[in-house]
C-alpha cells in the first residue's frame, strides 16, 4: 500500500458520497494503491451506512467505527494507527480540504526533499467576521505562549511519511492537539497554500464554543505560561496591598485623615484578593484537571466495527 488517507466524519451524510466521487477521481490518475479510511465518529445519521455502501462496491474503501462521538483527534489517531501506506494524509469529509492538491502534496514527498505537506488557508472568505477575528487572535496567542510554531491558516489537511505518523502516534497523551503535536514532532514540511473552501452540503460540526474549548485545549497543551501569569498575578497582588498598607499607616501617622480606611477600600482589597485567587486556582484546576484524566490511562477511542484485516 502506497497512499492512505484518513478521513474522519461525524453526521456527513450529505456529503460523504460527494467526498468520495470527488477523491476517487483526482486519484485515478495516481499509479499506486491507496486506501481511504473513513473513521466514523460515533455518527447519528446515515453516513456509517453509506460508507459500508461505498466500501461493498470499492475494496480501497476500509472504515473505522468507534463506539460513540470521541472527537475528530480521537479519530485521526484511529486512522493513523490503522494506515498501511507508506505516504498518510488526512482530509475532512466536508471538501473544504481540496483533494486536488493532493497529487502535488505526494509528488513533494516523493521528491525526498519534505517529509510532511501540509496545506493552509490564504484567506477566510466565507467565514463569519467573528470567528475570522478570534482565529486570527488564537494563532498570534499560541504562537507567544506556546513552544511551537503554527503557521495561521495551517490545517489537519496534510500527508505525511510513515515515520513522521509514527512519530505522532507514539505521544500517547489523552489530550490532544494535532495542530500542535504536527508542530513539535519537527521534520521538513512543505506548504501548500490554497483559498478557503465552504461546504458544499451540510453544516460546520464545529460551533463558537467547541472553537474556544479546542483553543484553550491547545494552549495548555503546549504552554505553561498561563501557570507562571498565576504566579505573577500572585506578586502583582502582593505588591498592591503592601502600597495599600504603607499608605494607610502613611496617612494615620502623618496625615490622620483616615480617608484610606473607610468600608469601601476594605471591600475592594477583598474583591482584588478574592479574585485573583479565584483565577489562580482555575488555571491550576486546568492543568490538574488533565492530569487527573492522563492517568486514568483510558484508551483515546473505542472502536465498535471495522473491515480493516
Amino acid at each position: 500500500m502506497n497512499l492512505s488517507l484518513i478521513i474522519p466524519c461525524y453526521n456527513e451524510e450529505d456529503v460523504i458520497n460527494l467526498f468520495y466521487d470527488e477523491v476517487t477521481s483526482v486519484l485515478k490518475s495516481y499509479d499506486n494503491a491507496y486506501e481511504l479510511i473513513f473513521i466514523d465518529d460515533g455518527s447519528k445519521d446515515k453516513t456509517m451506512k453509506k460508507i459500508k455502501s461505498m466500501a461493498e462496491k470499492d475494496t480501497s474503501v476500509k472504515y473505522i467505527s468507534l463506539s460513540r462521538n470521541f472527537g475528530k483527534e480521537a479519530a485521526m489517531l484511529a486512522g493513523m494507527k490503522f494506515a498501511k501506506g507508506s505516504y498518510i494524509g488526512i482530509l475532512d469529509a466536508d471538501l473544504q480540504h481540496p483533494p486536488e492538491i493532493i497529487p502535488e502534496m505526494v509528488a513533494a514527498l516523493k521528491s525526498g526533499e519534505y517529509d510532511i505537506a501540509a496545506a493552509r488557508r490564504i484567506n477566510r472568505t466565507g467565514e463569519s467576521p467573528i470567528k475570522s477575528i478570534f482565529s486570527r487572535l488564537f494563532y498570534k496567542v499560541i504562537n507567544k505562549l506556546a513552544d511551537v510554531d503554527i503557521k495561521e491558516g495551517a490545517q489537519d489537511f496534510r500527508i505525511m511519511k510513515k515515520k513522521v505518523v509514527q512519530s505522532i502516534i507514539d505521544m500517547p497523551e489523552y489530550h490532544r492537539f494535532s495542530k500542535g503535536i504536527f508542530s513539535w514532532v519537527g521534520f521538513k514540511t512543505k506548504w501548500f497554500e490554497h483559498e478557503n473552501v465552504e461546504r458544499p452540503k451540510g453544516i460546520s460540526k464545529w460551533s463558537f464554543r467547541n472553537l474556544v474549548k479546542y483553543a484553550i485545549n491547545g494552549i495548555i497543551a503546549f504552554s505553561i505560561v498561563p501557570l507562571r501569569l498565576a504566579s505573577f498575578f500572585g506578586v502583582v497582588v502582593s505588591l498592591i496591598g503592601f502600597a495599600q498598607v504603607i499608605y494607610l499607616v502613611t496617612d494615620f501617622l502623618f496625615f490622620s485623615s483616615g480617608e484610606g480606611s473607610g468600608f469601601a477600600s476594605i471591600i475592594s482589597a477583598i474583591f482584588l484578593v478574592g479574585g485573583t485567587i479565584l483565577i489562580c486556582i482555575g488555571i491550576t484546576g486546568e492543568y490538574v484537571a488533565r492530569i487527573y484524566v492522563e492517568v486514568k490511562n483510558r484508551p483515546i477511542f473505542i472502536i465498535d466495527e471495522t473491515n480493516i484485516l
